[in-house]
């Protein structure tokens, strides 16, 4: 195997990616990155160039040295840390002081991998990711809990109707919601709040960015939410009105 394929393997599972997540970032196909991976090809000057921007590597250090054994500052600080997780399920964590920024930088692998990140062993292999949510929306899921949620890979068709999801828009910022999807407004997505006395709003498909379906919610054990009887009566009278009204709409 040449040095510049050894090291784009390396450095593709220093980030976890795979070889599709890689091909995608750097815009080529993906049996282009198993053909410099196995040293059937040698990559590209151009391709070299966008990984070392990437990687904040220079070409002499891509053609020239064996990555795994250096001890550069960039990747000593990664390299244990992405290494020995690269098979677990490392949850990048976003909290609500970095929504803005992360609405920005969503898509860039730098600014991902400032998070901070944990793991949780009950999960099973995946894309996860994690946000702070804030407010009473989502009701009886407390404000200040983390929704822990697995990536949509597949766009809006792979949407489980009436689960909630982690919505990331471009109008509407980071959201924690129910989707119910219409078959007579496909570009379209409502979304439905678990304390119906929020109404529920919809957003244009073309707006949202990245879906993740809620798999965990961590909370504090001091946190808890009490309802009265006329609350719980009242709310459930609102939650009535609400599904009258969607299935209206729907039909």
């Amino acid at each position: 195997m040449s040095t510049a394929g050894q090291n784009l393997k390396y450095l593709r599972k220093l980030r976890g990616w795979t070889q599709e997540e890689f091909a995608i970032k750097l815009g080529i196909k993906r049996s282009l990155i198993g053909a410099y991976e196995e040293e059937r090809a040698d990559p590209r000057i151009d391709i070299l160039e966008i990984v070392g921007d990437i990687f904040k590597l220079s070409l002499d250090e891509l053609l020239l040295k064996d990555l795994s054994d250096t001890g550069s500052s960039y990747l000593a600080k990664r390299r244990q840390q992405k290494m020995m997780s690269a098979d677990r399920n490392l949850i990048h964590f976003v909290p609500v002081k970095a929504a803005a920024g992360y609405l920005a930088g969503y898509a860039d692998s730098e600014f991902i991998d400032e998070l901070n990140t944990f793991t949780l062993p009950m999960l099973a292999g995946g894309n996860y990711r994690a946000f702070e949510i804030i407010g009473d929306s989502m009701l009886p899921t407390p404000s200040g809990s983390i929704i822990v949620g697995e990536k949509v890979e597949g766009g809006m068709d792979d949407i489980k109707n009436n689960m909630a999801y982690i919505v990331v828009s471009r109008n509407e910022g980071i959201v924690y919601k129910r989707i119910v999807k219409s078959n007579k407004a496909k570009n379209k997505l409502t979304l439905v709040s678990d304390n119906p006395q929020y109404q529920p709003y919809q957003v244009n498909a073309d707006d949202v960015v990245e879906l993740w379906q809620a798999q965990s919610v961590i909370s504090k054990v001091t946190v808890q939410q009490r309802w009265d009887v006329n609350s719980l009566a009242n709310l459930v009278n609102n939650l009535q009105d609400q599904v009258s009204t969607l299935k209206k709409k729907m039909n």
